[in-house]
């Protein structure tokens, strides 16, 4: 198995322009392929060194960044085609990036987070789970039947589309990566979609005994009824969103952190709270020492792709660094130079 290296540009963290450049960057220094994530409101209020207070548009973002590159794979990590956006408009915006740039896009989703799709979803209060999945399920059959090209009229119980078509396809089937938190999730996206997509820094036992079982079931469900296909189909894809905050400096990497609290709040509180100030305040609260749990931190190579190279033995394919710090160049230099060749050699 190959180990593939992403770079993750963090829109809760830098202005819309800086991302793009860090993408050109990431390309520049190996990587393999890179993704941002897709917010309306950022985690954190603007603050006086610029950094916080960002919410770019993902899809803008990838159309910038497929221009400026040649070679890397660009995708969303993820993205919610439930609320705020009508699955239909997610349908045609990925179908767009992928004929300017063909064999190059992939599309992430999940089921969301109230502080990103009550501002501009109008949802009233934050449903429960059982209804965002509901939602994205459903979601992704339309934009499935949507990509065949085919006129589509679709009645669901959450959306509508009469005698719809998208009328620019690419020539080869844009990837759909699930993002799953839990063993039921994980299963829909090895039986529906293209790939799973989960963070690190939950415990071991998550991914060994719950995600990646699961996502295999739902791999072999579909692989079940695929039986004598003409094609194969692609290997399906087992993408981590590495939380890695490596440094020279060891006071440095684990300060470096601190902006990225809001991982660390309880499922609850990222369920309920619907402001970026909220989330800061609870967030600020925190102390580094738990702060820190969520990352792997260290200046030591040898040690730091020591602990990543667990997560490959569990059967991760996909890589995707994101590193905490103000300076994304340099966490993408010390990257390059001291971990990607270890970690290319596992």
């Amino acid at each position: 198995m190959t180990v593939r290296l992403g770079y993750k540009a963090s829109a809760e963290q830098f202005a819309p322009r800086a991302l793009v450049e860090f993408a050109v960057a990431a390309e520049d220094h190996g990587f393999d392929f890179v993704a941002t994530s897709d917010h309306f409101l950022p985690w954190r209020p603007a603050t006086a060194d610029g950094l916080g207070g960002h919410a770019p548009f993902a899809f803008a973002w990838a159309a910038a960044v497929g221009e400026r590159t040649h070679r890397v794979e660009i995708g969303t990590s993820v993205t919610t085609p439930t609320f705020r956006y009508n699955p239909a408009v997610v349908a045609q915006a990925v179908a767009t990036l992928a004929c300017l740039h063909p064999g190059r896009v992939w599309l992430g989703v999940g089921t969301g987070e109230a502080l990103n799709e009550i501002a501009a979803g109008g949802v009233g209060d934050w449903p429960p789970f059982a209804e965002r999945f509901a939602r994205l399920r459903e979601a992704l059959t339309l934009i499935r039947a949507l990509w065949t090209g085919e006129r589509v009229t679709f009645a669901g119980e959450y959306y509508r589309a009469t005698d719809a078509t998208i009328a620019d396809l690419p020539e080869t089937p844009v990837p759909i990566l699930v993002a799953a938190g839990g063993p039921k999730v994980a299963r829909f996206a090895g039986s529906d979609g293209d790939g799973l997509i989960c963070t690190s820094g939950k415990g071991r036992g998550l991914y060994a005994d719950d995600l990646l079982p699961a996502f295999a079931a739902g791999a072999a469900e579909r692989a079940g009824e695929g039986a004598g296909a003409d094609t194969a189909a692609p290997a399906p894809r087992r993408m981590l969103e590495l939380k890695l905050s490596y440094d020279e400096d060891l006071a440095r990497a684990r300060e470096d952190t601190r902006f990225w609290a809001p991982l660390s709040l309880s499922a609850e509180q990222k369920s309920t709270l619907t402001s970026p100030d909220d989330f800061a305040a609870a967030a600020d609260a925190l102390p580094l020492d738990t702060v820190v749990q969520r990352w792997i931190v260290g200046d030591d190579p040898d040690a730091v792709v020591a602990e990543i190279a667990d997560y490959v033995r569990l059967g991760f394919t996909d890589l995707l660094i994101h590193a905490p710090g103000a300076d994304q160049l340099r966490a993408q230099r010390l990257f390059a130079r001291d971990l990607a060749p270890r970690l290319r050699a596992l």
